[in-house]
């Protein structure tokens, strides 16, 4: 199978058909993941010019090293998993364009707009582009802002669903409301390197099920499945869009992990990190984990350690 056969680039595909084709191409997408050749196979390899882009669940805010030469305001690690990713395949040319703080718009628009603009990050696209990761939608969904609110209403009943209700059914409308932009973002990638296979990574697991660990991460008890239902929601959004325009939708959502487990078992710190992350974002092992994730995508077995 080439590259192309597992991913190819962005296609227009109605919406009514999108929801009919989107079961049927997740379980093609599941073949496709096993049988993908591992470069490991060949001796050679399989990608040459990797780009990542998106926000700071991709760019790895305070984890150590800082990636050499990246701008200080993107807060790019350099143990983030595009860097992971782009020394375990081997790719002569890597260029890592996430931003924390990005939104959609900074895809294709300068970021921090001041005397030294950090670039849109489509311009790291060429039509030599082999291989393009994607990892945006949180910061347009509002994720910072939708916790910080629902904490503060915790203090004042950290046993009941404050949360829930003041925002009701409108965080659903905003997942709903950013399909076409999410939609967008795969054909332009499409559009400007035509050959890659294109990689939609989803959202690690913040939130447990249910119960929480209020105050160790002030969300009140009540809220927090509602919280967690909000972003599986954006996850399968993502992964329906992404699969209609032709992305592996790698998903990285797995019980267990979440803020509110042990140190040594979660890969998102809370609002207080014991690990070396910025709260409530990957730490080491989330990013480790989530190029594992990537890497299986591809067909590729990650290294042994």
């Amino acid at each position: 199978m080439s590259r192309t056969d597992l991913a190819p680039h962005a296609r227009s595909v109605p919406r009514t058909v999108r929801r009919t084709l989107v079961p049927l191409a997740a379980a093609a997408l599941g073949l496709s993941l096993v049988s993908a050749p591992a470069a490991a196979e060949t001796g050679e390899a399989a990608f040459e010019h990797y780009v990542a882009l998106g926000d700071s669940f991709t760019a790895g805010p305070l984890i150590p090293p800082t990636a050499p030469g990246s701008d200080p305001r993107c807060l790019r690690s350099g143990v983030n998993y595009p860097h992971l990713v782009a020394d375990a395949l081997g790719v002569a040319e890597f260029t890592d364009a996430s931003c924390s703080g990005a939104v959609i718009a900074d895809l294709s628009e300068p970021q921090h707009e001041d005397l030294t603009d950090v670039p849109p990050q489509y311009d790291a696209l060429t039509p030599e582009t082999d291989l393009v990761s994607v990892g945006i939608s949180g910061n347009d969904l509002g994720f910072s802002e939708i916790f910080v609110r629902c904490a503060k209403l915790s203090l004042r009943n950290p046993l009941g669903s404050p949360c829930a209700n003041h925002y009701g059914d409108t965080l659903d409308d905003r997942v709903e409301e950013l399909r076409d932009d999410v939609a967008g973002v795969y054909a332009e990638v499409g559009e400007r390197s035509p050959d890659a296979t294109v990689l939609a990574v989803g959202y690690l697991q913040i939130l447990p099920e249910s119960g929480g660990c209020w105050p160790t991460m002030p969300v009140a008890r009540g809220d927090v499945a509602y919280l967690d239902a909000l972003q599986t929601s954006l996850n399968t959004m993502i992964a329906e869009e992404a699969g209609a325009a032709g992305a592996v939708y790698v998903d990285v959502l797995e019980r267990g992990h979440d803020v509110c487990e042990p140190a040594g078992e979660r890969w998102v710190e809370g609002v207080v990190p014991e690990n070396t992350a910025f709260p409530v974002h990957p730490n080491e092992a989330g990013m480790a984990v989530t190029a594992d994730r990537v890497l299986a995508g591809l067909g590729v077995a990650p290294a042994e350690v």
